[in-house]
């Protein structure tokens, strides 16, 4: 079971982006890296993002060698950048946790990335993965190559910004969920 304290704890064991990329290979760490420089958020994502008032831990599942995650997790270190008084995002390497990634499989797989979103008590909330409704668009649209895209492989920009703005819908509703939580506004006294 997916207690609280199960979460907690493997939010606890997570790295920060930083730390998490440069456990990579090197070819893995320029990957995240290159990908990380293509991330612009917009202003009004920075503005939505800011305006948070529930802490949200978001704890990612992934893999450095992985190219989805190559595409995507950086979006969600741009997000606690906006909001880092309230988003706290933190990165797991699946293979070291198996234990937890068992219990997600997606489609009977071991996917990544794979997302936990967690109210500030380590509730779940969500979970999101392995790709968004745009990115599975886009590579449903292109159909050639691997069925896993290559970590450094040319990405458009509308397929960035599109990806970018799934995870900023999955981050405000998992907001919106703790905002919301009856329980959670007693506490608030909101």
């Amino acid at each position: 079971m997916l207690t609280p304290d199960v979460l907690r704890d493997a939010f606890d064991r997570a790295l920060a982006y930083e730390p998490y990329v440069a456990t990579g290979k090197p070819e893995h760490q320029e990957n995240w890296h290159a990908f990380d420089q293509r991330v612009k958020l917009t202003e009004p994502q920075r503005t939505l993002l800011a305006s948070f008032s529930r802490t949200l831990h978001v704890l990612a599942i992934s893999g450095t060698w992985c190219g989805d995650c190559v595409q995507q997790l950086p979006f969600l270190r741009h997000a606690e950048a906006a909001n880092p008084e309230r988003l706290k995002v933190r990165f797991l390497d699946r293979d070291e946790n198996l234990e937890l990634a068992e219990r997600v499989r997606i489609c009977g797989g071991l996917r990544v990335p794979t997302v936990f979103l967690l109210n500030e008590d380590f509730e779940f909330l969500a979970l999101a993965g392995d790709r968004t409704l745009s990115r599975y668009r886009a590579i449903a649209q292109r159909q050639l190559g691997p069925s896993c895209p290559l970590p450094g492989a040319p990405v458009p920009d509308d397929e960035i910004a599109a990806t970018l703005q799934d995870w900023i819908d999955e981050l405000e509703r998992a907001h919106l969920m703790a905002r919301l939580s009856t329980r959670l506004r007693q506490r608030h006294g909101d």
